[in-house]
């Protein structure tokens, strides 16, 4: 429920703070007043985009706050979502504009994003403004009606999770089909691509040893030589490396009984021997091992030369590539031979799945049919008050395929006659009666869930009298048990019934024009619908009337 208003520099209005109410609440004020700029200020707050020439003019920045009484509503997993500090007791949405263009808005002083405020907003206010009305010629409004009516979320959860497996394993199913279709007409490419690199026998890492190798073969002779100088130096007979070590070790050991520090340079001397005998070893074994084979080096280019071919056909860097691409190719021909078995599997679920979505598709269109009776017999209850004593209202229910909410196509059909086929309310309804259609639609709704704020704007057009009277009555009646209505009238009569009264005025002033809005007294109220039934001149009479329809 929204409790308090706070609008500052928003076209005319300088300041405006406003206490509201729950119950039935009116608004009036002559016409250009400024009614359509507070809801303006409203819409901004339900996540309307904002324009900067909406600043009053002089201002830098404009605010509009409004603080909310969440304490009826579950809404705390809304703002769990969404990292939104949660205060049932009062939520304070705010939208800032400044004149260079920025907006910023919060909820709790917490900055949140365009999208989030709109889809607060939207559970927290409804304006419903004439354009409004464009809804009843919307299959998924009226839908929504039946439903809420109907009280069948429980089900409509589960068809709609049942709807969302089908419809991805039909998109699974096309995707395979366009895949075994494109794999089958490239099948003999892509196995002549898998034989040739399933042929070439390839193995990691053996592109680096045959590169390796070709490059030791190429220099076979320089290495040979340069070990035979390294195992001379290290092995030489009388002159090599080793056999120094070993006679300067016998040397040391000879005098460490007389030269104690000898035993320690002797011992480091061993190691060193043993390091470089183990050096001088191998530097021999390699020597044996380098031989230059023509023919096998020609062998190793001819094995790197069909290798580079491939990595350059298949456009790879690596062996390792050209083996996962032959494994890919190995799992694509695998598909396609399996294909016949893969796509019946799949076509099997989607027809299990099919079945699964018309059953629970079936059990909405049950509970929908039993709602649309109810809807009937409400509606004409609501309607024939309103001055339509011969009104006709019915709700069709027409097969369609499977969508997300069933194979339902609901349309509500009217007729303001007797003699009147019925029709498409949108196209056969006048403007006052599609205002009357969905003041009681909601007031229907009002009964079977917690609607949010609800501000009917002007929806009296084309209306007076005793009918205005009705509506004003069933407005009154949807602002009961807490809840909170509010209605911008011209009528007289609807404003009467208003359990609080707000006037809405255009002041000129020295610094411009002003709009402002105030909470009328009691004899205020009489002076203002004494106005609203005769003019600006006020008659003893109209006041005498005013009170009666005020009841004072």
């Amino acid at each position: 429920m929204l409790r308090h208003l706070h609008i500052r520099n928003f076209t005319l209005i300088d300041k405006l703070d406003i206490e509201l109410y729950p119950g039935f609440s009116v608004i009036t004020g002559e016409t250009g007043a400024g009614k359509s700029i507070i809801l303006g200020a409203i819409a901004l707050l339900l996540g309307q985009r904002a324009d900067s020439k909406t600043i009053k003019a002089g201002a830098d920045k404009c605010v509009i706050e409004a603080h909310f009484d969440l304490s009826h509503y579950d809404m705390k997993g809304f703002f769990d979502d969404n990292d939104i500090e949660y205060d049932a007791d009062d939520t304070i949405i705010r939208r800032e504009l400044t004149a260079a263009g920025k907006s910023r808005a919060f909820v709790n002083d917490m900055p949140v994003a365009l999208t989030t405020l709109k889809e607060l907003g939207d559970q927290l206010i409804d304006v419903h403004s004439q354009h409004k009305n464009l809804l009843l010629q919307k299959q998924d409004f009226q839908l929504s009606v039946l439903d809420i009516i109907a009280g069948n979320a429980r089900e409509q959860d589960v068809y709609r999770q049942t709807f969302a497996a089908f419809h991805e394993a039909e998109q699974q199913l096309t995707a395979l089909k366009e895949e075994i279709e494109r794999n089958q007409q490239n099948a003999d490419f892509l196995r002549f691509q898998h034989n040739e690199l399933n042929e070439a026998r390839l193995a990691e890492g053996e592109l680096e040893e045959l590169e390796q190798r070709s490059e030791t073969m190429t220099h076979a002779e320089d290495i040979k030589s340069a070990l035979y100088e390294a195992d001379n130096a290290l092995s030489g007979e009388g002159t090599g490396v080793t056999a120094m070590l070993r006679t300067a070790g016998y040397a040391l050991k000879n005098i460490a009984r007389v030269f104690p520090s000898a035993t320690e340079l002797a011992e480091r001397i061993d190691a060193a021997y043993i390091e470089l005998k183990d050096v001088a070893q191998e530097v021999n074994s390699s020597m044996e091992d380098i031989d230059f084979d023509p023919a096998e080096l020609d062998h190793i280019n001819t094995r790197l030369d069909s290798l580079y071919t491939l990595q350059k056909k298949y456009h790879t860097d690596s062996i390792g590539e050209l083996i996962a691409l032959r494994d890919e190719l190995a799992l694509k021909l695998n598909n396609i031979d399996n294909s016949d078995e893969a796509l019946q599997e799949l076509e099997d679920k989607c027809k299990q799945l099919k079945a699964d979505c018309q059953k629970h598709a079936d059990m909405l269109t049950a509970a929908r049919t039993k709602a649309a009776r109810s809807v009937e017999k409400d509606m004409l209850s609501r309607l024939v008050p309103l001055g339509m004593p011969n009104v006709r209202f019915a709700v069709s229910i027409e097969e369609t395929e499977l969508t997300r909410n069933g194979h339902d196509k609901v349309s509500f059909l009217f007729s303001a006659n007797s003699s009147t086929p019925l029709q498409p309310v949108a196209q056969v309804a006048s403007g006052g009666e599609i205002a009357r259609v969905m003041l009681s639609l909601k007031a229907m709704v009002s009964g079977t869930v917690k609607l949010p704020t609800i501000i009917f704007d002007e929806i009296d057009t084309g209306v007076s009298g005793r009918v205005a009277e009705q509506m004003a009555n069933m407005m009154r009646e949807m602002g009961q048990g807490g809840r909170q209505v509010l209605s911008i009238t011209h009528l007289p009569q609807i404003a009467a019934l208003g359990t609080t009264h707000y006037k809405v005025a255009k002041t000129e002033t020295p610094n411009g024009t002003i709009s402002s809005m105030t909470q009328l007294t009691t004899e205020e109220r009489v002076s203002e619908i004494a106005q609203m039934l005769s003019g600006s001149d006020v008659t003893a009479a109209a006041i005498e009337n005013a009170k009666q329809l005020l009841k004072v």
